[in-house]
């Protein structure tokens, strides 16, 4: 059989991913992005779990990704004036994470490792700043071949399978699945907006010791403020959530474009206390601004003909903290299922679909509860949670605590996922 050709939409993590096992699986493999260049910002992401043992069956990934890893030994919750109720540490053993991962990268910095790893390879071709414009099955019955038409004048071409790669809020998924944009899209009622403060503007004064700092105000807000990272010269990466009913308000502000929505997101930390006001002043000028509502998506098949989803297009956690980590497992699940069904596409798509519910069920799983304990709505509730964070922290059982609020901070990946690749290494 002639390899098959692929097309993966998406360059930030489930894309290159996708491409590297495609591409070790046999495949021609194309990956699209809209932006003009690769997007190294973004906010911190973990892996976890079923992305540790992905990330290991990659040759010098482990290490790459160490070397990028981000100064945080820690976190704790505080109070208006700063005084901290408990700190959760790292473990020190990335087969036992805690809240704060063992392998905590930024985004962008994960998505250049993975770009590396792929972008010499014979087989993977990168073409930034275009887009699909349209996708046509000529007889979807027969399982045959997409022709794909781009929007900035990259040729079109006849794909043997297409992989949405482009997010939650994937474009790609709309004209794959013939949906509507917003279809198998789950509001998890909350969103979060990551940025940095200015070159030397620390927040915490020097006073973090290395740990990262929680802060909650009424209606479902949480600021975090990571410590000051001198490889950035010495400035924070901040984190606002809320976790509210209410996201439409946050939907109409990004469609007003970015100044209404830096507008809106100050707005809401406008004089909650602590250094709120302060850090929501940053925003306005801030160079790595970005924000997002938080979402599940849910499909009731992960591909369609010779059309797949991988990754956040695909199913999307939420506040789960495993978006990065069901990501890489989907993108070494789908190659090895085509190659241990020997590239016959149709048998691989099934036995993908098959192979990743559990692991997404598992991974989506947001546990009762789980809101109110991040981001009380009240200051009583604030106040009950810190000093309950006080006390289980005092007595050891944050362990306990945290297994019982994600899958993601189990002690071992229990996927049992196949050595695919075993015998070509």
């Amino acid at each position: 059989m002639s390899p098959p050709k692929v097309l993966v939409v998406g360059a930030s993590i489930a894309g290159p991913m996708t491409a590297y096992w495609l591409a070790k699986a046999g495949a021609q493999v194309t990956v699209i992005e809209r932006f003009p260049q690769l997007r190294t910002n973004g906010q911190n992401v973990d892996i976890r779990t079923v992305g540790v043992t992905v990330m290991r069956r990659i040759p010098g990934m482990e290490e790459a990704v160490r070397a990028k890893i981000l100064p945080i030994k820690g976190i704790g919750f505080v109070d208006t004036h700063g005084r901290r109720y408990g700190t959760i540490t790292a473990t020190g053993n990335p087969d036992q994470q805690s809240l704060v991962s063992e392998y905590e990268i930024l985004r962008g910095d994960l998505s250049q490792v993975l770009f590396d790893l792929t972008k010499d390879k014979k087989n993977v071709h990168y073409v930034f700043g275009e887009q699909v414009a349209s996708m046509k099955w000529h007889q979807p019955q027969k399982d045959e071949q997409i022709t794909v038409e781009f929007l900035n004048g990259h040729p079109t071409t006849a794909f043997d399978l297409v992989v949405a790669c482009d997010g939650a809020t994937s474009r790609t998924r709309a004209m794959g699945l013939g949906c509507g944009a917003r279809e198998y899209v789950h509001s998890a009622n909350a969103w979060a907006a990551y940025y940095s403060t200015p070159p030397g503007h620390d927040l915490l004064k020097g006073a973090s010791g290395g740990i990262g700092h929680g802060y909650n105000a009424v209606d479902g807000r949480m600021l975090g403020i990571d410590a000051p990272d001198p490889a950035k010269s010495g400035s924070n990466r901040l984190t606002m959530l809320k976790f509210h009913p209410d996201t439409q308000s946050f939907r109409d502000a990004a469609q007003r474009g970015d100044k209404a929505l830096r507008e809106y997101v100050a707005e809401q930390y406008a004089g909650a206390g602590w250094v709120c006001d302060e850090a929501a002043g940053l925003i306005a000028d801030a160079d790595d601004f970005y924000a997002s509502e938080m979402v599940q998506v849910k499909l009731p098949s992960l591909y369609k003909g010779r059309f797949a989803l991988v990754g956040d297009a695909g199913y999307a956690p939420g506040p789960t903290g495993t978006g990065t980590s069901l990501a890489m497992a989907g993108a070494y699940v789908l190659a090895g299922e085509i190659h241990r069904h020997r590239g016959e596409l149709g048998a691989g798509l099934r036995g993908y679909d098959e192979r990743m519910r559990p692991i997404v069920a598992g991974l989506q799983k947001l546990p009762p509860l789980v809101h109110g304990f991040l981001a009380p709505q009240t200051a009583w509730g604030i106040w009950a949670r810190n000093h309950l964070f006080a006390f289980i922290c005092w007595t050891g059982f944050i362990g306990f605590a945290q297994k019982y609020f994600s899958a993601a901070f189990a002690e071992t990946d229990k996927t049992g996922l196949p050595d695919y690749f075993e015998e070509d290494i």
